[in-house]
């Protein structure tokens, strides 16, 4: 994931905070961080974010699920400085910890989180099973990986409506299949593998913020994003649905356990 430009420099950040919330460079916002949470007890746990970008998720993790700690790693220096904002106006600075990383193996110790949660990041890691080793390697013994990202139904050559979208997106995304990321849960030892497919939430969900691209921004919303970033992520947008109608672009909710 290293490049000369960053991805979500601070246009791209504002963008996408219009779009999904203060704080959120991903879509659903609390509701969807409910779902995928569902079921697990993050109170007193230490929980390593993989992809913290602009640092809401992190903020609910400890004012609403009550983690003890969070560190929140990422690869850009744009999007950790409007994370640590976010978390200083929060008042949480003493429970979390944001770290700038290289791309590659994790640099904690074995067995040092009892969660490691990321949502809509490891779409950017191409090598899902050196990624499912060092998720293992730092969780202690009955730790849970909590995640959601976003998939592709099928591996191997794009359909020509994905390589589209993705060309449009200009993310440098690795995107994989469920079948592919449940081997490298279970290569790497994970227990209670489970996935679960979210396409048709975020098919629905992506037309609604089409039409507040097309439609719902006011003047003075369109001059500060730029009317050309607008119309290209109209574009971009439009090209999404179309995968996402036709299931090649799922988004899952992904669980595992370390014995």
């Amino acid at each position: 994931m290293t490049q000369s430009e960053e991805l979500y420099p601070e246009p791209v950040i504002g963008f996408l905070e219009m779009l999904w919330g203060r704080g959120w460079l991903s879509p659903g916002g609390p509701d969807e961080l409910a779902r995928l949470l569902q079921g697990e007890d993050l109170r007193d746990k230490k929980v390593l974010d993989i992809g913290c970008g602009a640092g809401g998720i992190d903020c609910l993790l400890i004012s609403e699920y009550g983690a003890a700690r969070v560190t929140g790693i990422d690869v850009e220096a744009s999007v950790l400085e409007t994370a640590r904002t976010r978390i200083q106006e929060a008042g949480i600075s003493d429970r979390a910890e944001l770290i700038q990383v290289e791309p590659g193996p994790l640099n904690f110790d074995d067995a040092t989180f009892d969660v490691v949660f990321s949502k809509d990041s490891i779409v950017h890691i191409p090598d899902k099973h050196s990624l499912a080793s060092e998720v293992f390697r730092v969780l202690k013994p009955g730790g849970v990986f909590v995640a959601s990202d976003w998939l592709t139904s099928h591996d191997g050559e794009p359909s020509l409506e994905m390589k589209a979208y993705l060309a449009a997106e200009d993310l440098d995304f690795g995107m994989a299949s469920p079948e592919l990321y449940a081997d490298a849960l279970k290569q790497a030892g994970f227990v209670d593998v489970a996935l679960s497919n979210r396409n048709a939430w975020y098919c629905q969900q992506a037309k609604r913020e089409l039409d507040l691209l097309k439609t719902g921004l006011d003047d003075r919303q369109i001059q500060e994003l730029g009317p050309d970033v607008v119309e290209h992520n109209i574009h971009t947008w439009s090209l999404m649905i179309k995968v996402l109608e036709t299931g090649e672009h799922c988004p899952h909710h992904v669980r595992g356990r370390k014995p």
